[in-house]
């Protein structure tokens, strides 16, 4: 394993850095999914509906960093697109079982609105990857660089 395959992580350990994806990503979006795990945890028991939402919630949010690394190890540039769309299309659901249990059910905005605000930013960046990859596939189609 050559110095510039590997790269320290937040907790001091040395990990591959595979894939096509930033380890510091990967990690993030690993962070959204914990952060639902808790909101979830948090959530009140004995409402079917905030039950029910908090489960499609709970799917939805733990999918993102699964796309994530299935995107990362991906073994080519459409398979890449289209795992980094799974985790667009699940964090674009998650941000909407967030709506709906803080404006339907009543849960505290200051308990969602990180994880909405998070999920904004997710869907902004797996946008702009998944097009800034669509173009460079197209350009090099068209034998441009």
């Amino acid at each position: 394993m050559s110095f510039e395959q590997k790269q320290k992580t937040e907790t001091g350990k040395v990990e591959m850095n595979q894939g096509r994806l930033p380890v510091a990503f990967r990690d993030r979006t690993k962070r959204y999914a914990s952060a639902t795990i808790r909101l979830f945890v948090k959530l009140p028991k004995g409402r079917d509906e905030v039950s029910v939402l908090g489960k499609q919630l709970l799917r939805a949010g733990t999918s993102v960093a699964a796309h994530v690394r299935e995107a990362s190890r991906a073994r080519s540039n459409e398979e890449f697109v289209s795992k980094l769309g799974g985790a667009l299309q699940e964090a674009d659901e998650s941000s909407l079982w967030l709506e709906l249990l803080r404006e339907e059910c009543g849960i505290s905005a200051a308990l969602s609105q990180p994880l909405e605000d998070e999920s904004s930013e997710l869907i902004a960046i797996f946008t702009t990857i998944i097009n800034l990859t669509k173009e460079r596939q197209e350009a090099a189609g068209r034998g441009e660089k």
